[in-house]
């Protein structure tokens, strides 16, 4: 038998052409790659997963929008009274919007969620709620930063969220 030495695992070994040292450790370049390819797969589908926070937002309020104007409608022709919804104009203080007409059950919300969205009625100064069942068709618009989503009526249906406008 053969006299091994002790340090023998220190010692280089030729394998291929190749000389490596057992005690060598570490990762390899292709590892390493494999590695940053699989974080930044994984940051993508997170990032894609959650979206844009304002784009969500603006969603939210829009909805909400949408129930209020329509709840207020309803009220409208409950009461046989005229009723708007009115955005601030740009520049002005105070609340966001404003419910004008009838006497409401419940104090209705002045302010959005987020301060920093804007909303235009297109075609005129503010929305016509009733009390006539037919009140035109309508359409206010709202923004944050870039993006914009729309709630409309024919003036028969309900206000309903129209299809995305975010330009690209």
């Amino acid at each position: 038998m053969p006299h091994v030495p002790a340090d023998h695992h220190l010692a280089p070994h030729r394998h291929d052409n190749w000389i490596t040292c057992a005690t060598s450790r570490g990762f390899t370049l292709i590892e390493l790659m494999v590695v940053v390819a699989l974080i930044a797969i994984a940051s993508g589908a997170i990032a894609i997963t959650l979206g844009d926070a304002s784009d969500r937002q603006l969603q939210q309020e829009a909805e909400r929008l949408a129930f209020l104007v329509e709840s207020a409608r309803a009220d409208a022709r409950a009461e046989g009274e005229s009723a708007m919804w009115v955005p601030k104009p740009p520049g002005q203080a105070g609340p966001d919007f404003r419910f004008l007409g009838t006497a409401w059950s419940e104090p209705m919300p002045e302010y959005w969620l987020n301060p920093d969205v804007r909303a235009e009625v297109r075609g005129a100064p503010a929305v016509a709620l009733g009390p006539e069942p037919y009140i035109g068709a309508q359409r206010i618009v709202l923004s944050l930063g870039r993006h914009q989503r729309t709630i409309a009526t024919d003036g028969l249906g309900p206000f309903a969220l129209m299809p995305d406008e975010t330009p690209p």
